[in-house]
């Protein structure tokens, strides 16, 4: 990997880290687009291009995602008791999914993401949010709700907060202890996505140095540990600024990733 590449990658993780503590969203909407891009540019076959997107990017939330919790914990921003609720359920749908997005080639993976992205865009934009419920959520409903969370993250390579945070806000949770929250869940959802990406990529043979099943780990190196260091950052700025303002312009360029994803999948 040249030294240009690797500046790039350290570029992205300090954005994604940002991202990740400031909106709770584990930044895989950034970094599966710009992964795809620079797939691409590496001659990874087309077929592969988009599940070693998403993999790579899943093991890159590991690190932002423990971050961003701590960050969240100090501030008294975590439910623990619905992560430990939640969290199994999430572990069960996010793993089982990889094996779903395996056989799934990268060009239906790219529609269902940019759709999926298209729609969170327009919920971020509008800022849409559901009226709150005054029910309380039973174990059931928790459990098929974090199982259903978790199979969507492992297909688009989200930590799940996109979902999460509407959900637990419908639910009458504060919208900050929501984001708090669903950034402790991103973390079990990026480690069994992670290793069902792995596993699921052993028997195919990428031509990229460095690779394990459909993982990049020299891109996962150079990501993960400056987005360490700033999802604290993003995490202080969602207690300072204007959130709303802040998740319009964000909704603009997911949008404008998404699209630019499509076009370099469907130009292969």
């Amino acid at each position: 990997m040249s030294i240009e590449l690797a500046a790039v990658f350290v570029l992205i993780g300090a954005f994604v880290g940002i991202v990740s503590g400031l909106l709770g969203i584990g930044g895989g909407g950034v970094l599966v687009p710009l992964l795809t891009t620079i797939f691409v540019y590496l001659k990874v076959p087309s077929e592969h291009i988009v599940h070693l997107a998403l993999g790579t990017s899943m093991a890159c939330i590991i690190i932002t995602s423990l971050s961003s919790l701590q960050a969240h914990h100090k501030r008294g921003g975590v439910l623990w008791s619905l992560v430990r609720l939640m969290a199994p359920s999430m572990v069960l749908g996010t793993f089982l999914a990889t094996f779903l997005a395996s056989h799934i080639s990268s060009k239906p993976l790219a529609i269902f993401f940019s759709i999926f992205m298209a729609y969170i865009s327009m919920q971020m934009y509008l800022n849409i949010s559901p009226n709150s419920s005054h029910q309380t959520a039973g174990k059931l409903e928790l459990g098929l709700v974090a199982a259903f969370i978790g199979a969507i993250s492992a297909l688009v390579s989200i930590g799940g907060g996109s979902l999460t945070v509407p959900y637990l806000s419908w639910r009458n949770i504060d919208i900050r202890k929501a984001i708090g929250t669903s950034a402790a869940l991103g973390l079990p959802i990026a480690l069994s996505g992670s290793i069902g990406y792995l596993v699921n990529g052993l028997s195919t043979q990428i031509p990229l140095p460095n690779t394990l099943g459909f993982v990049y780990l020299p891109a996962v190196a150079c990501i993960a540990v400056p987005s360490y260091f700033t999802a604290p950052i993003g995490a202080r700025l969602a207690h300072q600024m204007p959130i709303e303002v802040i998740k319009k312009i964000f909704s603009i360029l997911l949008m404008l990733l998404s699209i630019k994803m499509l076009s370099v999948v469907f130009a292969k």
